[in-house]
């Protein structure tokens, strides 16, 4: 985090001044953006890296170089053309990609260290799914695998080398087949540009550990260990600084830096609770029986294809539609936002992985009712 605390109790940015009174003083002061990094939540380990999706705006910034593009016709004269493959970074290490949240309007950078890198290839391997891919994080097409993986070692002595790349050591590469003429044709016309992974992953202030919790005027309040990851916590309540406690004879560290301000914290959040409607807190289970009988249908018809039709992702949301099971209001945006993209690729013939894939989210009759809701929403708000 740029902005420090002082040991007076000011803040100041790097290593300049202690003038700032507050964190936001110092933060507006030199728009600065939250860093966040980015870990494997070791309970999902099977859905780290879920998919790669081919997409016009890499999110890493670097683009895919395939092996008829005259731009590295030289590098890559030995590379038989009628392989169609193509070599591209899917994670660069500490490389900080700009993120934002419209749920909260907020702006951020999140990263993942050699480290994460290097265990999500090895998830990727792991769970078999070399033969997930998608285009534009939409739909899941066939005919495009991942023949061949490797974690650049030296930056300067990396087979990637060949390909144009010279980047951080620790980067994780992927040579990529692409069998589907459609999804080839996009690359060599220049739509498709460059590789953007699917998955989950947690942000580390989640994964932080904490020593232990307290009650404190009604909240249970985590304590650490270290007074860094309490003002992580903190910021991310709404408050600034820390205090201590004592527990089992050591020093530990709870957020914000007294009892009023939490106790002021928890009067706004309970005028928060009131004003706002229930859908940060409730879930809905009213979505039309339509919907879950196409994503039954649809779960048939992979299992007929081997499961080739979705990602993983698709295949949580179908179950959970199948099984009437609540969804809550951020899901049901979720899926009103992929029916809408996704609507272009459903031809209503289930021979196709597009009519599955926009099937297993509920189809038609999920997107009205998903439009519906989200349209009530922005109306109250």
């Amino acid at each position: 985090m740029p902005c420090k605390k002082c040991e007076n109790n000011k803040y100041r940015f790097g290593n300049g001044n202690c003038k700032y009174n507050t964190l936001a003083e110092c933060e507006a002061a030199h728009q600065t953006y939250d860093i966040v990094e980015l870990v494997i939540d070791e309970t999902n380990e099977a859905i780290a890296i879920d998919a790669i999706s081919l997409v016009t705006s890499p999110a890493i910034e670097t683009p895919f170089v395939h092996f008829n593009d005259n731009k590295n016709k030289l590098t890559l004269a030995k590379i038989d053309e009628d392989k169609r493959m193509l070599v591209s970074p899917a994670l660069i290490p500490y490389k900080q990609i700009y993120r934002y949240n419209a749920d909260t309007d907020k702006h951020y950078y999140v990263y993942f260290t050699a480290d994460t890198v290097r265990k999500a290839a090895e998830a990727f391997i792991k769970y078999h799914n070399t033969n997930n891919a998608t285009i534009q994080h939409e739909y899941k097409v066939t005919g495009v695998s991942v023949i061949e993986t490797w974690i650049s070692e030296d930056s300067k002595k990396d087979k990637s080398n060949m390909y144009g790349y010279e980047l951080p050591k620790g980067t994780w590469f992927v040579s990529m087949r692409i069998d589907n003429d459609e999804v080839w044709g996009q690359i060599k016309d220049g739509t498709l540009k460059g590789l953007s992974i699917e998955g989950y992953f947690v942000d580390r202030v989640t994964q932080m550990a904490k020593v232990g919790s307290m009650i404190a005027d009604g909240m249970d309040l985590p304590l650490f260990d270290n007074e860094e990851e309490a003002l992580a916590v903190a910021k991310e309540m709404g408050c600034e600084g820390v205090h201590e406690h004592t527990l089992d004879g050591n020093t530990v560290y709870m957020p914000c830096a007294d009892h009023d301000i939490i106790t002021a914290l928890k009067e706004i959040f309970k005028k928060k609770k009131k004003k706002k409607r229930k859908r940060y807190y409730d879930s809905y289970t009213n979505y039309p029986k339509g919907a879950s009988n196409n994503a039954k249908r649809a779960i048939r018809e992979n299992e007929k294809r081997n499961n080739k039709c979705a990602t993983q992702t698709g295949k949580v949301r179908a179950q959970d539609l199948a099984n009437r099971r609540p969804v809550s209001y951020d899901v049901v945006k979720r899926i009103y936002s992929y029916l809408s993209r996704a609507k272009t690729y459903d031809t209503g013939d289930y021979n196709d992985c597009g009519t599955i894939s926009y099937n297993l989210w509920g189809g038609d009759v999920m997107l009205r009712w998903a439009e519906r809701i989200v349209e009530a929403e922005n109306k109250t708000n």
